[in-house]
């Protein structure tokens, strides 16, 4: 089957869960900015959990979408529609009728995701189809959706087959839907950002700490896949001008640049980094912190490697539970 890009939107790329092993020869990760709704989003339609699929900001494409595709919409409420009427998010949707997939502006995250069963049939780059926007690889020709792109989808298994046929004899004119609830996720929960101590913690004034943890820092517009720029007060190193010799960093760590604003790495960020970290978004909060806008205050909670460890358990129980739930229906 093939999908027909009409309206390329702001930034819509596709992800998966990574690019691994190529870090050392300065290939960045990339990825889904939240991987909690691209692996549920998977598992709605069949897929294996890491399977690609379109990651749209703030809003969406318009997109074409032919008879017969088995899709599933996740993440932020981007008021989709198909045809004219609303499709609902965390639902496996058949689609009836050749029909036009439009989004608008988001509503609740910042971040939506489409899968489609049998995923999207573009090669995988150094084993990844994720989109590196900067090098023009991977994903998509390497770069954002644009109109009058065709994007054709994979083969479906014999599973995916079977829920299309059901999906098929559902009511509905344009689509139909299995009606079942997904567990609750915490995605857009206002609770604090959850970190651990940077490598440089004990780098900063005891007082800079106190505040990183007890203010809020709001997303600047210099926010994008790469990192987000924070602002608010002003971080200090206890020795002003001390240097620090370029090291690795990950997905969700904290440099304070000279200037004292903290900066978020985020999915598409460098492979080493010589600012100073003081501290590190655990795993579990980073699809959570995928989903905030710019201008969106955050604020900040210090936690030890046990309470880390317990907060990724609770999410992996999450998914396998909506799993297990689907599988069973």
């Amino acid at each position: 089957m093939k999908i027909l890009v009409k309206k390329g939107g702001p930034l819509t790329t596709l992800q998966d869960l990574g690019r691994y092993g190529y870090q050392k020869y300065g290939v960045l990760v990339s990825g889904a900015m939240d991987t909690v709704s691209l692996r549920l989003g998977n598992l709605l339609v069949g897929n294996e959990e890491g399977e690609g699929a379109l990651e749209m900001t703030m809003s969406g494409p318009a997109l074409k979408l032919p008879a017969g595709l088995v899709i599933a919409l996740t993440g932020a409420d981007l008021q989709a529609k198909l045809g004219g009427a609303s499709v609902p998010r965390n639902r496996a949707v058949y689609v009836k009728e050749d029909s036009l997939l439009t989004f608008g502006f988001a509503q609740e995250g910042c971040r939506g995701y489409l899968a489609v069963a049998g995923g999207f049939a573009v090669p995988k780059v150094m084993g990844s189809k994720s989109t590196y926007l900067r090098a023009k690889l991977g994903g998509f020709q390497g770069r954002p959706l644009a109109d009058g792109d065709e994007l054709e989808t994979g083969s479906l298994a014999a599973d995916q087959e079977t829920l299309a046929q059901r999906l098929a004899k559902m009511p509905g004119k344009k689509f139909s839907t299995f009606g079942w609830s997904i567990p609750e996720s915490e995605l857009f929960s206002a609770a604090p950002i959850r970190v651990a101590e940077g490598l440089q913690f004990d780098w900063f004034k005891d007082e800079s700490v106190w505040t990183f943890f007890n203010t809020p820092y709001a997303i600047t517009a210099q926010a994008d896949r790469m990192g987000y720029r924070m602002a608010g007060a002003k971080l200090e190193y206890k020795e002003e001008g001390r240097q620090l010799i370029s090291e690795p960093v990950t997905f969700g760590s904290i440099q304070v640049p000279a200037d004292g604003n903290p900066i978020i790495l985020m999915a598409d960020r460098q492979t080493t980094g010589g600012y100073p970290k003081i501290g590190q978004v655990i795993q579990a909060d980073l699809p959570r912190l995928g989903q905030m806008k710019p201008g969106q205050n955050v604020y900040f909670q210090l936690v030890n490697l046990t309470q880390a460890e317990k907060a990724l358990l609770r999410q992996e129980t999450f998914l396998q539970e909506a799993k297990k739930m689907l599988e069973s229906k």
